[in-house]
């Protein structure tokens, strides 16, 4: 049977229209319903953010505060173990790379919890039946909370020279790199919880039952040369571990004794990154995704 023509409406047999039978459907990677749509909700992270003046506050603030205590706190009876550390290193030197990492987890803490805010108030859904690719919400989503984290993180890296550090260029690099891998690795793990769960207070209680352990954990508060055997081999098994020996190395320029090489950390670090932006971009696949909740 021949197709029938109206005149002056020709058939169309390729358009937007045509192009996807279903709405909910994602167009490929390299079309702007990849790129746009990320580049969009990557931006909003940072409005989002300046709009809130008082998360700069909690995410810089309380670890300040941690850092001044706890490290002033300690003070001599506390000597580093790193041998070719700075001369006269005390605590408040030693747990300078430990409050960086702990402003880095506040920020992702912080730049995740948005998840549940979004769904919540349907900015969600919206983004779920839109024809964009879902792995566009999820990078989108991680790499503003981590660029988030890291600014945060930076913000905190310029009071070195009050303790005596002198970073050059190539420190400076070397420091803004790991960061990044440390805060986009924290970021995609909270994007996984947040979007599993309901409530923010629900992800609060996981996110303090997983993360500050991990942070306690890492070495940011004593060597892992002198912890028990037990607490040893949990910090060794600990992905923050490697991050915070390739943080304290690129700041200090030197390996601490016990704790992992800079590749080997570097490699951890990346690796944890992309299982946890893998994870959350399969919650975010399932069928029973709970982005519409």
């Amino acid at each position: 049977m021949a197709t029938p023509q109206f005149e002056g409406r020709p058939v169309v047999a390729d358009g937007p229209a045509a192009a996807r039978k279903s709405a909910g459907k994602p167009l490929p990677v390299g079309r702007p319903a990849f790129w746009l749509p990320l580049g969009t909700l990557w931006s909003r992270e940072l409005v989002i953010f300046f709009r809130q003046r008082g998360r700069l506050a909690g995410a810089v603030g309380t670890p300040l505060l941690f850092w001044l205590l706890i490290g002033l706190g300690f003070g001599k009876s506390f000597r580093a173990a790193a041998p070719r550390a700075p001369a006269g290193m005390g605590y408040l030197e030693y747990f300078f790379p430990g409050t960086i990492l702990l402003v880095v987890l506040f920020s992702s803490i912080f730049s995740t919890m948005s998840v549940i805010e979004d769904r919540n108030e349907g900015f969600l859904l919206s983004v779920l039946v839109a024809p964009i690719s879902r792995a566009a919400l999820v990078l989108g989503k991680i790499l503003g909370g981590s660029t988030l984290a890291l600014a945060q993180g930076l913000v905190f890296v310029v009071l070195a020279p009050l303790i005596g550090i002198r970073l050059g260029l190539g420190q400076a690099i070397g420091v803004t790199a790991v960061l990044f891998l440390i805060s986009f690795a924290l970021t995609a793990l909270g994007f996984y919880f947040a979007w599993r769960l309901d409530s923010v207070q629900g992800f609060h209680s996981v996110m303090s039952l997983v993360l500050l352990p991990m942070w306690l954990l890492s070495g940011a508060l004593f060597p892992v040369s002198g912890a028990h055997f037990w607490i040893r081999l949990l910090m060794r098994v600990n992905p923050l571990t490697y991050g915070m020996a390739a943080l304290r190395n690129a700041l200090y320029g030197t390996r601490e004794p016990g704790a992992p090489p800079m590749v080997l950390s570097v490699g951890v670090m990346a690796g944890f990154g992309i299982l946890a932006l893998a994870a959350g971009w399969w919650e975010v696949k399932r069928p029973s995704s709970r982005g519409a909740a």
